[in-house]
């Protein structure tokens, strides 16, 4: 049997219940996978008797060692990367499919499907636009990791990180699209108490559109300010719509990015938050064993964020300045007003600095010139 016994939508969300009794499904997975590749009816008979939260793990596994020797064969650590925007709602789909073929009630996950959907569009399009998909291309975070530590630690880290948890991870954070699944086989039996669409559904469904318009607009936001900065330097020219001061402090700091640091990365985080927080209300539980899987996400972006606002605070000067003043992911209240940046003697343009030079330069000739 490849579901769970579950007669309370509660049953649901128990691990003992829905994880445990099909793990012994793992391991002769891929042998049963080999044996009938070439037979699509036997494919589909495996993929329909096997736990389709287990054949999406053991997929995320059989990602890890590809994504391990593609990436020290090309020396590029931006494997997983490539794939970001993608691989999580090809496991919400994975879930929505077993749920058609099965024959049970899907408008709940073809619902969260078109929301995972938008979201691979706006991620996908911002990984594209910024290069992310030319050969060659890394984050950068991952060279200057490599300055930091010896090969053998870095290849350590590729491969239990880098290649591996990642991976997981993106299969983690859909996890609770699985419990939805078992709930929509309770809503499609007569007689049980869980229905197969709510106001809460469209709620949540429509929040997770919200968080991904709110990335949306401040990657705009961010990309708009990265072509008037490049556009200024290569021409001195300040474009329309911005100011030398946004400009010369390097970064930007107005719009979303006044009332948060990373308003992009908060509602990436929201998304999946939201996404656990469903399937917690349609199990009728509190909380659940596949927030493991958001809460590894959180973390990750705290680790994450860390490590590249240290870079930034090295290259920005006034960086430091903008983290007193403007919270990492959520807005900080008691601080000066969102987006001002102008107030004396906190942030100094480039022509302020340099007139700075020449006063104390001019004052020290004068100096000079009184000893003679």
């Amino acid at each position: 049997m490849a579901l769970p016994i579950a007669k309370t939508a509660l049953d649901c969300s128990e691990f003992s219940n829905t994880v445990t009794p099909f793990l012994h499904q793992l391991r002769p997975l891929p042998g049963l996978f080999l044996e009938s590749a070439t037979n699509l009816a036997a494919l589909k008979q495996i993929y329909l008797d096997t736990n389709p939260l287990i054949s999406a793990f053991a997929f995320s596994l059989m990602l890890s060692p590809i994504f391990l020797i593609v990436s020290e064969i090309n020396k590029n650590y931006s494997q997983v990367d490539r794939l970001w925007s993608i691989l999580p709602t090809l496991y919400n789909a994975h879930f929505a499919i077993y749920a058609h073929l099965m024959g049970f009630e899907t408008k709940r996950l073809d619902t969260l499907l078109a929301a995972s959907c938008i979201w691979s569009c706006r991620l996908t399009f911002n990984y594209w636009r910024k290069g992310g998909y030319t050969i060659g291309s890394e984050d950068y975070r991952w060279a200057i990791l490599r300055t930091k530590i010896s090969p053998t630690l870095f290849f350590i880290f590729n491969v239990l990180f880098i290649s591996l948890a990642q991976s997981i991870l993106l299969f983690s954070i859909t996890t609770p699209t699985y419990l939805l699944l078992l709930a929509s086989r309770l809503a499609s039996s007569s007689g049980t108490p869980v229905e197969p669409w709510t106001f809460a559904d469209l709620i949540f469904s429509r929040l997770m559109v919200a968080w991904v318009l709110t990335s949306f607009f401040a990657d705009q936001q961010q990309w708009q300010f990265q072509s008037a900065k490049k556009s200024y330097q290569e021409t001195a020219k300040v474009p329309p719509k911005f100011n030398r001061e946004d400009l010369d402090r390097g970064f930007i700091v107005t719009g979303l990015w006044s009332w948060s640091r990373h308003p992009n990365f908060a509602a990436e985080q929201a998304f999946w938050l939201t996404l656990y927080q469903w399937s917690c209300h349609t199990t009728n539980s509190t909380y659940n064993w596949t927030g493991i899987g958001a809460l590894s996400y959180l973390i990750l972006f705290q680790a994450s964020t860390w490590f590249t606002e240290l870079i930034s605070s090295d290259k920005y000067p006034e960086y430091k300045e903008y983290q007193a003043r403007v919270g990492k992911f959520v807005p900080r209240l008691g601080t000066d007003p969102k987006g001002d940046w102008k107030v004396p003697g906190k942030v100094k343009t480039v022509a302020e600095k340099v007139g700075e030079e020449v006063e104390k330069d001019a004052k020290m000739a004068r100096e000079r010139y009184d000893l003679r």
